[in-house]
């Protein structure tokens, strides 16, 4: 689960974070009344959006005095913003951020994720923060340093080696003990799966993150209603949000072909063997192991309702759920939805010559397939009306 910016600024904040003071606002009124209780003689009006390049796509404007507080919301304000990381269909602007403007002498990139292969956080330093991270980070990459946060937090040690790669004076290392201590138990505390500060500003002689990316994993939240209720499901896909609700893991693309799967590692499986044959998944969705005929209705009406989809394939191993019932829930969907669009099944599995058998007596256009090579082939064949 991603937040906005004011509400990731809140969340540092409490930790004890300096953030530049700030109000959010959905009209422009507000927006223009926001200028004059900050008391600053230059603010910010900033987007507020789950997706990074704001500034470079117009979503970030500065005002001095209300009235270009007022216009600068007006002008983002029910605009769709379009960023290398919303795709081509952007996203709607409902909120605006507008805080007292900084002037950095100095930015930093700070960030914290997971290593998978530490199995532990690991904090992402760099002293060329700022809009172009993504460009530093492919041209030069030397100029990134990781620590990785042990079970015991991060050490003095640790903050000492970062200091000196941003190059810190004395008073400003001593800033980053604590700062950066808290962002750490920040994210242990709260099951983030990624923070991120970029900038990281010195402005007056004291670090302050002058925007803030934090992301939250979903499996944790029970813990974090607090968390929970910072939602905005306007800024999710309809259809994963639905999925969510039923049980079902499912991730939007931007291909053809609905993809039915039991298992994250076989739908992995099955979306590289589409692409291997010419073809473009749809979408990313498990209907988990214990798959019942409902979900698998509800999984082919996630499908249909993608008006992109022009083939759907479904490649099923039964384990846990055996064949001839995955066979029994497509046919049953199959002819509650009266779906038009090619389908192709390929099961394999327990009970699996009964689950072919029960799809061929079905009298409905079900196209089985005996291997995964076998089913990608048809899939991508029926996808381009061949």
């Amino acid at each position: 689960m991603n937040v906005h910016e004011y509400q990731a600024k809140e969340l540092l904040r409490r930790y004890g974070i300096a953030v530049p003071d700030g109000r959010v606002a959905s009209t422009a009124v507000e927006a223009e009344g926001i200028f004059g209780a900050l008391n600053a003689p230059v603010v910010a009006v900033k987007a507020q959006i789950h997706a990074g390049g704001r500034g470079k796509a117009g979503g970030i404007k500065l005002a001095t005095s209300p009235a270009e507080s007022r216009a600068a919301a007006e002008g983002i304000l029910g605009k769709t913003l379009v960023t290398h990381q919303t795709g081509p269909a952007g996203r709607l602007v409902r909120k605006v951020w507008v805080e007292a403007g900084t002037r950095p002498e100095r930015e930093f990139y700070v960030g914290i994720v997971i290593d998978r292969e530490a199995q532990r956080p690991v904090l992402m330093v760099s002293p060329a923060g700022g809009m172009d991270i993504e460009e530093v980070a492919a041209k030069t990459p030397g100029k990134i340093f990781r620590e990785v946060i042990g079970s015991w937090g991060l050490q003095p040690f640790q903050v000492r080696k970062i200091a000196r790669a941003l190059g810190l004076d004395a008073a400003l290392a001593k800033q980053a003990q604590p700062l950066l201590a808290s962002l750490c138990r920040l994210f242990v505390e709260l099951d983030c799966s990624m923070v991120e500060i970029n900038p990281l500003a010195v402005a007056g002689g004291r670090l302050i993150a002058l925007d803030a990316k934090l992301n939250f994993d979903d499996r944790a939240l029970f813990r974090h209603p607090e968390i929970e209720a910072m939602r905005d499901e306007h800024e999710e896909d309809p259809a994963e949000r639905e999925a969510a609700k039923i049980g079902i893991s499912y991730i939007s693309l931007d291909g053809n072909i609905g993809c039915m799967v039991n298992g994250a590692g076989l739908a992995m499986s099955t979306m590289d063997v589409i692409k291997l044959h010419g073809g473009a998944p749809a979408n990313f969705l498990d209907v988990g192991g214990g798959a019942t005929k409902e979900q698998v209705t509800a999984a082919f009406r996630l499908l249909l309702g993608n008006a992109n989809v022009k083939a759907i394939l479904v490649n099923i191993f039964g384990g846990i759920m055996k064949c001839d019932i995955i066979a029994n829930g497509v046919i049953a969907a199959a002819r509650e939805l009266k779906m038009t669009v090619p389908v192709v099944v390929r099961l394999e599995g327990t009970n699996v010559e009964l689950g072919r058998k029960l799809l061929g007596e079905s009298g409905l256009a079900l196209t089985t397939a005996t291997d995964m090579d076998d089913a990608a082939k048809k899939i991508v064949a029926a996808a381009a009306g061949r």
